[in-house]
């Protein structure tokens, strides 16, 4: 998701400017500043709340569909200071954090996943699986969570706690070494 110019903003073709008083411009100034950092505002959340909906669902395909919503509006963020702002403060609120949704889902090691007992068969409620992380889906996380280290200090607090550096040494290893030693 893209961010999108205002209607608003876009000039108007009837030249009223002139015969409006001063007052009256600064107070509609201030309206449109208000309603276009409203706007933002919302946008910056459907945008994060969609994005980390699908990040955090069970199936790998649909995960890598909210990382590259995500990415993208990542990208649209880092034009402008204002956004970039938005960005800063959306990642206060616990239900809009990028990082830690990263690291329960995509960067997830899944072989700590075993089954210890079959008691989930017999019992009535059942057991919640996930499809493991791909490369594509690992790759694409590792960019996301770069972007975001790089816009939101905070966050690169959060990667700190959750081992990213040694996370990183493990998936890269695994994803481009490991090949290696099989092909010879």
């Amino acid at each position: 998701m893209c961010l999108k110019k205002p209607l608003w903003s876009e000039p108007s073709a009837t030249p009223e400017s002139d015969q409006k008083p001063p007052f009256t411009a600064t107070a509609v100034g201030e309206m449109v500043a208000t309603l276009n950092k409203q706007r933002l505002y919302r946008e910056v959340t459907l945008a994060f709340q969609t994005g980390l909906k699908e990040a955090r669902a069970e199936f790998s395909f649909l995960r890598v569909r909210g990382l590259r919503s995500i990415l993208k509006f990542l990208q649209s963020v880092a034009e402008s200071d204002s956004t970039i702002d938005l960005f800063s403060n959306s990642q206060s609120i616990p239900e809009l954090q990028v990082v830690p949704v990263f690291f329960q889902h995509s960067l997830r090691r899944y072989e700590e996943d075993t089954v210890a007992n079959l008691n989930h068969i017999f019992g009535v409620e059942p057991m919640k699986m996930s499809t493991p992380s791909t490369d594509a889906e690992v790759a694409l996380a590792l960019r996301v969570l770069e972007g975001c280290c790089l816009l939101h200090r905070e966050s690169t607090i959060f990667a700190y706690q959750h081992k990213a550096i040694e996370l990183f040494k493990w998936t890269s290893f695994v994803h481009y070494c490991f090949p290696l030693f099989i092909n010879g």
